[in-house]
Parts: structure tokens; C-alpha cells; sequence
């Protein structure tokens, strides 16, 4: 099948990782299948000639209606998905609600896993297909007041592993993309999570907190902070190499702290992460 032939699904396109990679991948002649939460996105997006439908992770039926949508367009056939579409959810572990920790899983581990098992029977019926996860680098490590996004995304890690093993001599390849500090709305997402979840005054984090408002509702970037065209670079190598690679890290913080979670003994590694995310600042 010629390039301009294949038809990917990519979630999470309204900014970020998300459009870029569908952009990027529409220069490449794969037929893109954008998809956002908002139906007010819809329109933008396709002034830019990709495919644009409504696609919420948090609904079953939301999924359904896509897929069903897609795969009719595409007669069935479907070369891959990018699973990109999730939030961050902020805050120390104690704080975390069930319904709090329940909407961070509901997105991006939950939804994502029901998509893309409603797109594995299209894959196997065709022999082939990609998967393409975008994981972070704090599904490597874990630092502090993240915990709930850590957890969904090495739930994700987790569930990805398993699935390139359950899914080993059929021609459909498991990749997971690893970027760490990325240009996107990702903060100002996180924010709302933040505001929606967190009960700042009455936590005996409220100190921290305050440096986590002013960090998250500011507009300076971290240190090694790359554009998202980083990410959707890794992405079209992950679906269009004969042989992709598992794992692909993204920015120099990812690499470094995958390397010393192998090599540091585990208080060494809790004393490089404390420093590294309990100042608020990172």
C-alpha cells in the first residue's frame, strides 16, 4: 500500500503534540483522521485539509461513533493510531480524590485501551498495523505532585508491553513515544485539572502549591523544552519503519532520567527526583 494510501487515526490534535504530528503526517501523504474533544475545534482543523471528527475518551459511545465513522470512510482498512489525546492531573498523591484519579484513568488509559482495541480486529483482518503510544517521560520515572499522571501513563507503559507481546508474529508493532518537556497546552490543561481537583487551603501542601499556580499559569518554558514537530518526527518514523523501535525518548531529560533509573540504586534515584520536582519550578 502506497503512502498517500494510508489512513491514520490521531486523538488529541485541538494544539500540541497532537496537531503537529497530524500536520507532519499529512505532508508525508498519509490520509489523517484528526480527531478532537470539542466540536468547536472541528472547524479549525479542517481548514488545515485534514479530516476532523469529534472524539471524547472519556465516553464509550463518543469511541464507538469515531471508529465506526473511520473505518467506514477507510472501507475497513487502517494503516495506524497515534494515541496522543490525555491531560495532566496535579497534585500530591494524598490529595487525590477518587473522582479525581477516576478522570485522569478515564482518558488516558481507560479510553485510549478501548480505542485502540475497537481498531485491533481492522488491523488483524488486514495483517498488518501500528500502534503508536505517546507515553512521557514520567512514565520512566515518577516525581513528586504528578502522581496521577505517572500512574496513568506507566498504567499505559504497562498495558502497551503486554499488548506488543500478546500481539507478537502478527505484523502489528507497538511503539511508545517518550517526550518530556514539550511546547503545548499541556500547563494551561493541567491548570484546570489543577483548579477542578485540588483543595489548595485546606492541604498541608498549600505552600507548594502556590509555586505550582505560578508555575502553571505562567508562560515560561522549562529547561530543554523542544517543539512538538519533535514528537510527530518520532511518530511517522514509528509508523513508517520496516522495523520500528519500541521505545522512542524525546528530549534530553527524558534520556537522562531513563538511564538513571537504570543505573542509580533507588535512594540515589528518589534524591535526583525529589530535587528535580518538589520545587514547584519544574
Amino acid at each position: 500500500m502506497e503512502a498517500g494510501q494510508r489512513s491514520v487515526l490521531v486523538t488529541g490534535c485541538s494544539s500540541g503534540i497532537g496537531r503537529a504530528t497530524a500536520l507532519l503526517l499529512r505532508q508525508h501523504r498519509y490520509r489523517v483522521f484528526a480527531t478532537v474533544r470539542r466540536t468547536e475545534d472541528i472547524a479549525a482543523l479542517a481548514g488545515t485539509g485534514l479530516e476532523s471528527l469529534s472524539l471524547d475518551l472519556s465516553s464509550s459511545d463518543s469511541i464507538r461513533a469515531a471508529v465506526a465513522e473511520i473505518l467506514d470512510k477507510t472501507q475497513g482498512c487502517i494503516h495506524g493510531i497515534v494515541n496522543n489525546g490525555a491531560y495532566g492531573q496535579p497534585g500530591a498523591v494524598e490529595d487525590l480524590t477518587r473522582d479525581a484519579l477516576r478522570e485522569q484513568f478515564e482518558t488516558n488509559v481507560f479510553g485510549t485501551q478501548e480505542l485502540t482495541n475497537r481498531i485491533i480486529p481492522a488491523f488483524r483482518a488486514q495483517g498488518s498495523g501500528r500502534i503508536v503510544q505517546i507515553s512521557s517521560l514520567l512514565g520512566v520515572v515518577c516525581l513528586a505532585y504528578r502522581g496521577a499522571y505517572s500512574a496513568s501513563k506507566f498504567a499505559l507503559e504497562a498495558l502497551s508491553d503486554t499488548l506488543r507481546l500478546e500481539l507478537r508474529g502478527t505484523n502489528i508493532h507497538v511503539c511508545l513515544v517518550e517526550p518530556g518537556p514539550i511546547s503545548s497546552r499541556f500547563r494551561e490543561n493541567a491548570y484546570q485539572a489543577y483548579l477542578r481537583h485540588i483543595d489548595r487551603a485546606h492541604s498541608v501542601h498549600r505552600d507548594y502549591y502556590a509555586r505550582v499556580e505560578a508555575r502553571l499559569g505562567g508562560t515560561k518554558s522549562l529547561p530543554f523544552t523542544l517543539a512538538p514537530e519533535a514528537v510527530a518526527d518520532k511518530v511517522v518514523h514509528a509508523l513508517g519503519a520496516r522495523r520500528p523501535k519500541i521505545r522512542y525518548p524525546v528530549t534530553v531529560p527524558t534520556r537522562f532520567l531513563a538511564a538513571a533509573r537504570r543505573l542509580l540504586p533507588g535512594r540515589a534515584l528518589d534524591l535526583l527526583a525529589a530535587a528535580i520536582g518538589s520545587s514547584g519550578q519544574r
